[in-house]
């Protein structure tokens, strides 16, 4: 597996749980390609061996495909550990229980307050405790 550099962003955090539930479809395709006709592709080529242009089709594996899955599927590997890792690398531990139990979890801003004891006040939870975190961070 090659290394990718990550930038954590808003939209990166919002789509992980998207991202993570992607994983094992791609996994399973590329898996499907191996072993089915999945994997085969054809390409028509002009055949002169006659003196003009006939059509002819060729079928063969289609790696062309095969590999922008297999790359898409690497870089949501990356981009879901990367997210993980930088969730896990929060040092207050309340700011990293909220973006554990908002990303990770996919919990509602209503229930991370009830959550953690600010009531109804998920307001409070997103602005003060996220937005605030981010903007430290310089995440937009």
């Amino acid at each position: 597996m090659f290394l990718i550099e990550i930038k954590i962003t808003k939209n990166l955090l919002n789509n992980y749980l998207k991202y993570k539930r992607e994983i094992p479809f791609l996994q399973s395709e590329l898996d499907e390609m191996e072993v089915s006709d999945s994997g085969l592709g054809n390409s028509v080529i002009l055949d002169y061996r006659k003196g003009y242009p006939q059509p002819q089709s060729v079928v063969g594996f289609d790696w062309k495909r095969y590999e922008d899955r297999k790359s898409v599927l690497e870089r949501r590997k990356a981009q879901v550990e990367a997210v993980e890792h930088w969730i896990e690398c929060i040092e207050d531990g309340q700011t990293r229980c909220v973006f554990r139990m908002r990303y990770i979890t996919g919990m509602s801003w209503v229930k991370i307050a009830e959550k953690t004891g600010y009531g109804s006040k998920e307001d409070y939870v997103r602005v003060v405790i996220r937005d605030q975190y981010l903007k430290k961070c310089g995440i937009k």
